[in-house]
């Protein structure tokens, strides 16, 4: 087997304990929902430090004893649920340091170390080699995460994911279950567990299978010099009162990219749109409007005139005038000079689009889609999102576009399974502490654990909606089935959910009735190769959470 052994010394990075002025910061990410109590924080900043601080953890921890408190990983703190920063977690290792993006010449492909962020990544390939990652816009995600799950972005309609063009992965495992070890898996490797665990790392998660210290990616796209940029919104006020005029725009948007290139669309609509990304935002009627954002490949001399044509067949049944994009809405700023279609650099574009929107709690549901939006679905979104009985301007769901050349590779290529759909959506909510409960003289997050209630009905509002939306399944998006469904069971719509926006919701009972666990929803027929190389790699399950890849001897 490939590994080798790097010389770690006794340094296991610097170490911020209690009582230390970073620890309040280090112990927490970007969903200040979750913040954790670790005995320390170790700061990496090499593959040798990583080993190190591994092996100080298991040191303390004999092979027969168990791991009551976890250890856990973190690259840019982005994980939407408890799984980096939960109340049982003993040490977190930090990689924000270990953030470069280069050429490597030896290995022949560009390498991006896991703590480095989208916006360095972005900066760092495309200004000396003119290429880019086909990761997601938001600036300060860490591509440790974000690429394990197999992460998108706006280019990967055209491109399709970062997984796609992974070519090795640096990982420190513990294969014995007492001692970490550095190996690099190729998509190459003449050892088939060596291309099992490459494999895994190509959409199985993050936090399943050992510490990720580095990428290796070839054949990188070269994003287009210029792009369009549009950003609009509707008023609710023309809304709210005549759903049919809501509902029409929501359907129509799902059915363009679910007719894409068929008869189905007219004539002037069945050109190549995969250069175009879209973000519907619809938000809760408290934020006042709703919005799109798009963006096309500029270069292309038709561009103007195919963004035009496909705002009017979207909007073909509206009869609301467009206004500018002038607030928050989710993660995205307000965005009021781009009304008119903008010509920008795509480096320019993507840095208008970063956001990762204020310090605040969240909670996050997701779905796959591989049709458009049924009846059903489209009186559920409306009705969610004009309650009166709830009132926040940060609760959304966002329609993302999807197809294209995500789903050229087949579902077992990758561990991305969704290799069919053509929509992915993202529900959200955000809520601050605001209250000062324990009259301490501040809002923190000890008002939240003093006071549930400041964030029930945030909760209960997204559970509800996501819940009805997807009644006709058991309250989830359930995955496409393989057959023909009988004739009185119209196939569902659905593929399923994305691992990196992980909802711990999935396997409660109460929101989930389909019978369909999260790991079937997350990785559908891929599940169990997942189990055999978390079964090879990390037998005593070291690296785990809440939703993780289980070996099966536990």
């Amino acid at each position: 087997m490939a590994a080798y052994q790097i010389s770690a010394g006794t340094e296991s990075g610097t170490e911020v304990v209690p009582g230390d002025a970073r620890y309040e910061a280090l112990r927490r990410g970007f969903n200040q929902r979750f913040i954790a109590t670790p005995d320390y924080v170790s700061v990496i900043g090499s593959t040798g430090e990583a080993v190190a601080a591994l092996n100080k953890y298991l040191a303390d921890h004999r092979s027969d004893e168990s791991l009551s408190r976890r250890i856990t990983v973190r690259s840019g703190g982005h994980c939407y649920e408890n799984f980096v920063c939960g109340e049982d977690v003993g040490v977190i290792l930090d990689l924000g340091q270990m953030d470069r993006a280069y050429l490597d010449q030896e290995m022949g492909a560009y390498c991006v170390e896991s703590g480095a962020t989208n916006w360095h990544v972005a900066t760092h390939l495309y200004a000396p080699f003119g290429v880019a990652l086909p990761g997601g816009s938001c600036y300060s995600v860490g591509a440790g995460g974000h690429v394990s799950g197999g992460g998108y972005g706006l280019l990967s309609r055209q491109h399709g994911l970062t997984v796609d063009y992974l070519y090795a992965v640096e990982v420190v495992v513990v294969r014995d279950g007492q001692h970490a070890e550095v190996v690099v898996a190729r998509r190459d490797s003449p050892e088939p567990e060596l291309r099992d665990l490459w494999w895994a790392h190509t959409g199985g998660g993050g936090g399943n299978f050992g510490v990720v210290t580095r990428y290796w990616f070839k054949g990188l796209p070269k994003p287009p010099g210029q792009v369009l940029l549009h950003a609009i919104a509707w008023p609710w006020e023309k809304l709210k009162c005549q759903p049919e005029r809501f509902k029409s725009l929501v359907r129509n948007y799902g059915l363009f990219f679910e007719y894409e290139n068929t008869p189905r669309l007219p004539e002037s609509l069945r050109g190549d749109y995969t250069d175009m990304f879209t973000l519907l935002k619809l938000n809760h009627r408290a934020n006042g409007k709703i919005g799109l954002i798009t963006q096309l490949d500029a270069t292309r001399p038709d561009s103007v005139q195919r963004l035009n044509a496909f705002l009017d067949w979207i909007t073909q049944d509206l009869g609301v005038d467009p206004t500018p994009l002038d607030r928050r809405m989710g993660e995205h700023a307000p965005m009021g000079g781009l009304h008119v279609p903008t010509r920008l650099p795509w480096l320019t574009a993507t840095q208008t689009l970063n956001g990762s929107g204020d310090n605040q709690c969240g909670k996050y549901k997701s779905a796959y889609m591989t049709r458009g939006f049924t009846e059903h679905q489209l009186d559920a979104v409306f009705n969610h999102l004009t309650r009166a009985d709830y009132d926040n301007p940060q609760a959304l769901l966002q329609v993302d576009s999807y197809g294209g050349a995500i789903n050229l590779p087949d579902s077992a290529d990758t561990a991305v399974y969704q290799r069919s759909s053509v929509l992915k959506l993202q529900y959200q909510t955000y809520w601050s502490w605001k209250r000062d409960v324990n009259k301490d003289g501040v809002a923190d997050q000890h008002d939240a654990d003093a006071d549930p209630s400041i964030a029930a009905p945030h909760l209960r509002w997204i559970r509800e909606f996501y819940r009805d939306v997807y009644a006709d399944t058991g309250g989830v998006p359930v995955l496409a089935p393989d057959g023909t469904p009988a004739d009185d069971q119209p196939a569902p719509v659905t593929d399923g959910c994305y691992i990196n926006y992980p909802d711990t919701d999935l396997d409660d009972p109460e929101w989930n009735t389909s019978g369909e666990a999260s790991h079937r929803l997350y990785y559908g027929d891929n599940y169990t190769r997942l189990q055999e190389v978390k079964e090879y790699w990390d037998p005593r399950n070291v690296f785990r959470h809440a939703q993780s890849v289980q070996p099966f001897t536990l």
